[in-house]
């Protein structure tokens, strides 16, 4: 693919409700309700309840480096995975947020785990070396680039295109070429890394009608062995469709409805 470019915590807080159902392992079987909000129930694998889930939620967008001054990115602001990992912490789940360097949105309230990345392969590397059998759901909300410079030219006075390689490529070049390549598909990858796991992966389609957005996600679901994509964007129109590895395809209005689903597929 060618580019041509002309210049021109707050820790978690449980309610007394969900903490009395929680099932300890002594020594902290002794502890009353009160003391649980209080915060003592902060010894990673210390507790066990079938309501409480260890999740993974990805959002936000990645960049890809021209030099070290610009660099190739989207629109992603984080907004709709940090939502949804607000509501899975605000419900008690163990939520670790991995959110891009380049988000704008605020980072979520209630959240324990925060990491951020910013290229794709920093993102994979940071899924690959969480990965554990204890993680019960992936949400790869992140808006990934597609593509990374791979090379960049000017056309010389001859006419010729010549490599330029600088750290910051200088503006008084009249043009560039910048050839770019495909980035790994993190999503292909997340079944080897959490083979146990639910796995959510999101396709934001802006081409074609809503069924041609509803095919690619099922095709995303299919390609990546996932349990289920979220499409939304201007081909699929207004809200979001869950489309599941099977089972009708669902549709929500808004966010919360969305995020309610979501999490009602990691309870059941």
């Amino acid at each position: 693919m060618w580019l041509s470019i002309v210049p021109l915590v707050k820790p978690k807080t449980l309610s007394c409700s969900v903490a009395q159902r929680l099932t300890l392992i002594s020594p902290l079987s002794q502890l009353s309700c009160p003391q649980l909000l209080a915060g003592k129930l902060a010894l990673p694998g210390r507790f066990l309840h079938d309501d409480i889930m260890k999740c993974i939620v990805t959002a936000g967008p990645t960049f890809e480096p021209i030099d070290r001054v610009r660099r190739l990115t989207n629109f992603s602001t984080g907004k709709l995975g940090c939502g949804l990992a607000q509501h899975l912490a605000r419900h008690g789940h163990d939520v670790h947020l991995l959110l891009g360097e380049t988000a704008t949105c605020p980072v979520p309230a209630g959240v324990q785990h925060i990491t951020r990345f910013s290229t794709t392969n920093d993102l994979g590397n940071t899924l690959a070396n969480i990965a554990e059998p204890l993680v019960k759901a992936v949400f790869h909300v992140a808006a990934v680039s597609d593509f990374a410079p791979s090379a960049i030219w000017m056309r010389s006075a001859r006419g010729d295109l010549e490599p330029v390689v600088a750290g910051k490529i200088p503006s008084q070049i009249s043009s560039l070429w910048i050839e770019l390549k495909p980035t790994p598909k993190i999503i292909a990858k997340m079944r080897d890394w959490f083979p146990n796991a639910t796995i959510v992966g999101w396709k934001f389609e802006v081409d074609g009608t809503r069924d041609d957005a509803v095919s690619r996600g099922r095709d995303q679901v299919a390609a990546c062995h996932s349990s289920a994509c979220v499409v939304n964007g201007p081909a699929y129109g207004a809200g979001y469709a869950l489309v599941p590895c099977s089972g009708d395809v669902q549709h929500f209005d808004d966010p919360l409805q969305l995020y309610e689903a979501l999490a009602r597929m990691i309870n059941c």
